[in-house]
C-alpha cells in the first residue's frame, strides 16, 4: 500500500534467532534459512544484505509490532481493459488533465492502493505512473516518498510519528507469526530480518497506529512476488 496507508494482505511470522543476546539486546544473525535465490518472481528479497548483524537494542516492547509492506506495480502482469488517464505530466503538478495514456484498468486500481506503476508498454515505457489522493495521477522518473525522494528497495519506510521519527533506522529482528497462527516461511523472514530500514514518510494521523510500520519493498517481480508483500503480526524492530 502507498506509505502512508497501512499495507499488506497476508500475514506473516518467524522464530528468533537461535543463542543467547546480552540482557537488554537483539541476536540478528541471519535465520539458518538459506538467502532468497535471486530468480524471476523472487529479485525482490535478494537486495537485503546478507551480512550477519551486531546485537541491538530493541524498539519498543517485543512481539509488539505490526509490519505492514507497499510495492510498486509492473504493468506488463496486468491484463484489464485499457483506461485512459488524465492528470500531470512531470512532478510539482497537482490535479492536472493532460492525457497521460491508456493502462490496463486493474494496473490501475493496484497503483491507487500502493501509490507507484512502472509503465512497460507504449511511448511512456520506463517511466512510472504515480498516484496520490492530494495529487491525483502524474508520471515521474521515480516512484518517490511524501517528500519527493526515489523510494530505496528493501529500505525506506513508513511510521506513526509518535513511534519512530523521520530518519530513525531499524531491522526486523524477529518475524512473529501469521495472521492464522502459523510460522511465516523462513525465505520470507530472512528476507525482512536481513532488511535496513529508513523512516522517510509518516502516517497521516489516524491511519499509521503504535507500533505499526509500513515498509517498501520495491518492484513486484512476478507471482513469487507476493510471498513478500505481507503482514508480520508480533513482530519485534531493533535500533540500527
Amino acid at each position: 500500500m502507498a506509505a502512508l496507508l497501512a499495507g499488506g494482505t497476508l500475514a506473516a511470522g518467524c522464530g528468533t534467532a537461535s543463542g543467547a543476546p546480552p540482557e537488554g539486546m537483539l541476536s540478528l544473525a541471519p535465520p539458518s534459512a538459506p538467502a532468497p535465490a535471486a530468480e524471476a518472481g523472487d529479485r525482490a528479497a535478494a537486495s537485503p544484505p546478507a551480512a550477519p548483524r551486531a546485537p541491538v537494542r530493541p524498539l519498543g516492547k517485543r512481539g509488539a509490532w505490526r509490519v505492514t509492506t507497499y510495492f510498486t506495480a509492473v504493468e506488463s502482469y496486468y491484463k484489464g481493459r485499457p483506461q485512459a488517464v488524465r492528470g500531470c505530466p512531470k512532478l510539482h503538478c497537482t490535479r492536472g488533465g493532460t492525457p497521460l495514456g491508456s493502462y490496463p484498468a486493474d494496473f490501475l486500481k493496484v497503483i491507487q492502493t500502493e501509490g507507484s506503476g512502472r509503465i512497460t508498454a507504449g511511448p511512456r515505457k520506463g517511466r512510472y505512473l504515480n498516484w496520490s489522493h492530494s495529487v491525483g495521477w502524474w508520471l515521474d522518473t521515480a516512484t518517490r516518498d511524501s517528500g519527493a525522494r526515489p523510494l530505496r528497495p528493501w529500505g525506506s519506510a513508513a511510521a506513526d510519528k509518535d513511534v519512530l521519527t523521520r530518519g530513525r533506522r531499524f531491522v526486523v529482528a524477529d518475524c512473529g507469526r501469521q495472521e492464522n497462527g502459523r510460522p511465516v516461511p523462513a525465505k520470507v523472514c530472512a528476507a525482512f530480518r536481513r532488511a535496513s530500514w529508513t523512516v522517510t514518510d509518516l502516517f497521516r494521523p489516524g491511519y499509521g497506529g503504535q507500533h505499526h510500520a509500513d515498509v517498501y519493498i520495491g518492484e513486484e517481480t512476478g507471482p513469487g512476488f507476493r510471498r513478500y508483500y505481507t503482514t508480520l503480526l508480533g513482530a519485534t524492530l531493533g535500533a540500527a
